[in-house]
Formats: C-alpha cells, sequence, structure tokens
C-alpha cells in the first residue's frame, strides 16, 4: 500500500523520471531541487517560458500578477495559480492544477489536476492525479519533538531518515476542509478524509476516514 506504484499513475506527472529506481514516494523528496534543475534546461522554449533564477512556466498556464514564485519550480501545461499564491520553491505543479489564492506550496510534487484551491498549507509532501484539498486544510510536516518521522501502520513502521515530511495523498484522494494531514501520513487511492480531520498514519486505498478510530471500505 505504500509504493509508488501502489500510489501514483506516473503518466500523469512530468516527474515520472523522478521516482525511478524508487520504492516509497517519500524517497523522492530530497531529490525534488535538483531534478527540476535537470529538467527545467530540457524544456521545450516554445512551450515553456523561463522567467527569474530557475522558473519555467508553461506558455499555456495562468499566473496570477499577485502570486509569488520562487525557484526551483516548473508551472505545467493549463495549471492556475491564482492571486497570493506563494510558492516557496523546489515545487513542481502538473498540468491542469490549481494552486489557489493564499495558498503555499514548498517542495512538492502535485500530479496533473490536482487542486489546492482555498488556503492550503503543503509541505513536503506528493500529491496524486486529481487530488484535492479543501479549504483549509493542510499538511503539517515536522513533528512537535523535531524526531525523524516514521510512516506507521498498525505495528508496522518504516524509518524514513526525514525531519520533514508532509503526506503522500495517492491519486484521487479527497481531503476534507479544515483537516491536519500529520506528519508521515500516507492516504491510499481513491480515499475520502471526512471534513476538520486529523489524520496521521497509512489510510488503505478505497478507504473513508471518518475519525483515527473509524475508517470504513468505500462502498462501489
Amino acid at each position: 500500500m505504500y509504493t509508488i506504484n501502489d500510489m501514483y499513475n506516473l503518466q500523469e506527472t512530468i516527474a515520472a523520471k523522478l521516482f525511478e529506481g524508487l520504492t516509497y514516494p517519500w524517497e523522492a523528496l530530497p531529490k525534488i531541487s535538483n531534478f527540476i534543475l535537470e529538467l527545467g534546461a530540457t524544456l521545450p522554449e516554445d512551450e515553456y517560458e523561463k522567467r527569474g533564477d530557475h522558473v519555467w512556466i508553461a506558455k499555456s498556464a495562468k499566473v496570477a500578477p499577485t502570486a509569488y514564485i520562487n525557484g526551483p519550480c516548473i508551472i505545467g501545461k493549463e495549471a492556475e495559480v491564482r492571486h497570493c499564491a506563494f510558492i516557496r520553491g523546489n515545487a513542481i505543479v502538473g498540468e491542469g492544477a490549481v494552486v489557489g489564492n493564499s495558498t503555499e506550496l514548498k517542495n512538492v510534487v502535485l500530479f496533473n489536476k490536482v487542486q489546492v484551491p482555498h488556503y492550503n498549507y503543503v509541505g513536503d509532501s506528493i500529491l496524486g492525479f486529481r487530488s484535492h484539498m479543501g479549504a483549509g486544510s493542510i499538511t503539517s510536516n515536522v513533528k512537535s519533538d523535531k524526531t525523524l518521522v516514521v510512516v506507521k501502520n498498525g505495528d508496522e513502521k518504516i524509518e524514513t531518515g526525514l525531519k520533514k515530511f508532509g503526506a503522500m495523498l495517492g491519486d484521487n484522494v479527497e481531503v476534507g476542509c479544515g483537516s491536519v494531514l500529520n506528519p508521515g501520513t500516507v492516504i491510499g487511492r481513491n480515499s475520502n478524509i471526512y471534513p476538520l480531520s486529523s489524520v496521521r498514519g497509512q489510510i488503505a486505498a478505497g478507504s473513508i476516514y471518518k475519525n483515527q478510530g473509524e475508517v470504513v471500505e468505500k462502498r462501489n
């Protein structure tokens, strides 16, 4: 349930090569910056415009004049970066994705069609194809005791070696408004998180998360 192949359709991101040779998606987090620098230099000039230091923006993307974008960063085709968005760097925004008003991104990969449209913080995280974070939902990327993040599923624990690790969202994940995804949260494909949730650990694919003690399987 944790692996890249379990969670993501790599045909839905310009960053597919970032994940080559890796098993778990969080292993890509320390590699995002260098990957953007390498990929950006190869992007076709008829489709992408280089703006400032290490920022590549697709000519078909819409970027509001009040948005702040720091490199390294790639904004994909038909993406929309709305007013007062704050992209701090090390960010890949997929094709057709939406980065909304007052949303902050840092060290992230957003697959195609991802929506983080209203007052979201997404840091040290990977969001799969068509995943969506409701208004005010955030990823918390550092533990309060500042220790290294461990991915947990019951008694199973995987040491990540990372101090900063927000959340891994599989394809088609829906996160309800006002939710907090605690460090090391991993949510499988096609899952829904109720609004105002505090989520930690691993949520199986095809689940509905109601609260920490109540996670049910979706019905077809």
